[in-house]
């Protein structure tokens, strides 16, 4: 297996490479993760099934798009594909640190910046990704309230419904009537950014990493953030110096979360269900 990455590595960079070394290291909730090394080179490599190399390429493609807009420091994938036994992206090495206030204002300068950047013009994305384990989908839509409501909410609810779940079909067109004056530019989001997914380098440079891109509405990256239990201070004050959130962030940013959550119990039951519906009464209300 590390053969065979090793030679796409080579063919994509030009460059012989060969695995020398190779240590196990976090590479999310459902993938395995790999620091390999050769000679005056590393790379970071994440592996799953076979199956699942649609899902890499996906987020390769997210990747190179947030790379593309020159704003915050993203891992740049250099391969993807599928061994006889997994699917796998390579991506550059970082080496990381623990950020300070400096670095955490840094990176909400740098993620509103990511927001300014005009990609689209519509909702959605070129494909289909995931949000975790889940399919997330991305039917490009002109009106984001309908977007939001059908591709994230809507879906999410169906998929809730094969595992069991009792949420109230309802909300989806309460989303929609909410969202109804909301008209915000397609943003390029991360679209999963809570604190596991941003990081610092030893050089102080913020990263995000591990997206599940697609064109939204700025405001969904910075709900998700404060869903398990926020970023530093800084990290909001320099995002509002650069870009003010919008009158009524507080309350959409329930309905953001709620997809969130709601897929949390997609993935793994228990609790989640109780509070998807703590947050549907609110929002109904």
């Amino acid at each position: 297996m590390w053969t065979q990455i090793a030679v796409e590595i080579s063919k994509t960079t030009q460059a012989k490479f060969t695995v020398e070394q190779y240590h196990s290291v976090s590479g999310g909730c459902i993938n395995q993760g790999y620091q390999i090394i050769g000679k005056n080179r590393s790379y970071f490599v994440k592996l799953n099934e076979p199956n699942r190399v649609e899902m890499f390429a996906a987020e390769a493609l997210g990747l190179k798009q947030m790379v593309a807009t020159n704003t915050i420091r993203i891992p740049k994938p250099i391969c993807w594909g599928a061994t006889d036994r997994n699917s796998y992206i390579v991506m550059e090495w970082l080496e990381f640190a623990r950020g300070d206030n400096k670095s955490f204002e840094k990176m909400g300068r740098q993620l509103a910046a990511m927001h300014r950047v005009k990609v689209s013009s519509d909702f959605g994305w070129e494909v289909n990704n995931t949000i975790g384990a889940t399919p997330q989908i991305n039917l490009k839509t002109a009106n984001w309230a309908d977007f939001f409501a059908e591709c994230r909410i809507g879906y999410q609810i169906k998929l809730a419904r094969r595992k069991g779940g009792n949420f109230s079909n309802k909300i989806i067109e309460v989303v929609r009537k909410k969202l109804a004056d909301r008209k915000p530019q397609p943003s390029l989001v991360h679209g999963d950014l809570w604190s596991g997914n941003a990081a610092v380098t030893i050089d102080g440079d913020p990263v995000i990493l591990d997206p599940a891109t697609y064109w939204g509405d700025r405001e969904v990256d910075i709900a998700m953030t404060e869903v398990f239990g926020g970023f530093p201070a800084a990290f909001y004050r320099g995002y509002n110096e650069e870009w003010e959130l919008d009158s009524g962030y507080q309350q959409r940013k329930i309905i953001y979360n709620l997809y969130h959550i709601l897929n949390h119990f997609n993935l793994f039951g228990g609790g989640y269900g109780s509070q998807a519906n703590r947050m549907i009464s609110q929002i109904m209300a």
